[in-house]
């Protein structure tokens, strides 16, 4: 459609409207124009659609009246026939005169010229009525190409009305009366007249980092923090895991992009609220937890506490004696396998333990073996853990640290 300039605006920022409620109008000179004229044209059809339809109904009475009248001219003449033929033979055996004879044969020839008449009349009614038939059906052509250009017509007509295709509020209306918009083509600024919002349902959309995506399913619980509307949380259910990759640094997909596939991925995750405030706006910034699962009463550590190392380091030095020139490769990949485990408290000495680790929480995680409750374990920076060899000497401190300025 060529741009249109809006003359109305029903609405204004923040109202809450129906669906199907008329909005805005452009303007609509020419659609208006157009359907105008396609209407004529219609009723101008349907009206010699409907004198074609008399002629032709009267075209039928005067194809029976002219049946009847051949028919009429049949019986006459047959009629005749008779009597001109008894005529004959009694002006054979001379016992009527040459006149009446002459009369009777005069009367069968005009029957049957009657007879040739109607029936000429007859074949010329019939001509006019095939015409008129053919007519009604070039009239009913053109009463349908009428119609349709009359709907293509009010279609545009249509165009020119903004109406709100859903219940909503209007969240943004950034034109005015007076400017000129291009109605029908998506993607355009120009083409945008208002926004509206469903808040029937209201979502928080939340990006998941790579690691965490696959413990998220449908349908669990979050919990959604506003930070507009601080000091208070709201309940959800996640309703959409996306299926494609976000870059971290540019928040376009993975596949759109030439960077590196080792940067750091999101993936995005809607969550719909229970209960949406009233105050409530499309766009707020939020932050949300999805309850993955859950476990009560168990044992959990910090999770700085929990570290790598590898079999061969764990290992007890050898003994005195010849190093073997060349180690046997099964017996390096096992002292390469890396084993999950914490430091635990023994006497003065951070002695590495194996654990198995269960849920992970935003600062804990659940130790299914390998401690028990009581046991006291080290914890520190990354690199303090990383660093800290097996069996070496510690000394238990457990005072906060004391920040120096520097």
């Amino acid at each position: 459609m060529a741009p249109s300039r809006i003359t109305e605006i029903l609405v204004v920022e923040g109202q809450r409207v129906r669906k199907g409620q008329l909005l805005a109008r452009l303007e609509a000179v020419q659609p208006e124009a157009e359907v105008a004229a396609q209407r004529a044209g219609l009723s101008s059809s349907e009206a010699e659609s409907t004198a074609s339809e008399a002629s032709l109904k009267a075209a039928d009475e005067s194809i029976r009246t002219a049946q009847a009248s051949v028919e009429r001219a049949k019986a006459e003449l047959d009629r005749t026939r008779i009597i001109f033929a008894r005529t004959e033979k009694l002006y054979q055996e001379k016992l009527i005169a040459r006149q009446e004879y002459d009369q009777r044969k005069a009367e069968q020839d005009a029957f049957a010229a009657a007879l040739r008449e109607t029936e000429s009349r007859l074949s010329q009614t019939r001509a006019q009525r095939e015409q008129l038939a053919a007519s009604l059906s070039a009239t009913q052509k053109r009463i349908a190409v009428a119609t349709a250009n009359l709907s293509r017509a009010q279609d545009v007509l249509q165009r020119t009305y903004a109406v709100s295709p859903i219940g909503g509020m209007v969240t943004n209306l950034p034109v005015r009366v007076g400017e000129t918009v291009v109605p029908g083509i998506q993607n355009s600024p120009a083409s945008l007249i208002m926004t509206i919002a469903d808040m029937s349902l209201i979502t928080a959309e939340v990006k998941v980092d790579e690691t965490d995506i696959v413990n998220v399913k449908l349908d669990q619980e979050a919990d959604i923090t506003i930070d507009a509307i601080p000091n208070r949380s709201f309940r959800g259910r996640v309703i959409e895991i996306g299926n494609t990759a976000i870059l971290r640094s540019t928040g376009l997909a993975a596949s759109q992009s030439n960077i590196s596939s080792q940067e750091a991925k999101d993936f995005k995750v809607v969550i719909a609220l229970a209960d949406p405030p009233a105050e409530i706006r499309p766009g707020l910034s939020s932050t949300a937890k999805v309850i993955t699962a859950t476990r009560k009463d168990v044992l959990t550590i910090p999770i700085q506490a929990l570290t790598v190392r590898q079999r061969g380091d764990l290992d007890p030095p050898a003994s005195g004696g010849v190093e073997a020139a060349k180690p046997d490769p099964e017996t390096e990949r096992v002292r390469r396998e890396e084993i999950q485990g914490v430091f635990v408290v023994a006497g003065e000495k951070a002695v590495f333990r194996k654990v198995e680790t269960g849920i992970t929480g935003s600062t804990d995680i659940e130790v299914v073996s390998g401690l028990k409750p009581g046991e006291e374990i080290i914890t520190g920076s990354y690199k303090v853990i990383r660093t800290l060899r097996n069996e070496a000497q510690v000394k238990v401190d457990n005072k906060a640290p004391v920040r120096t300025e520097s």
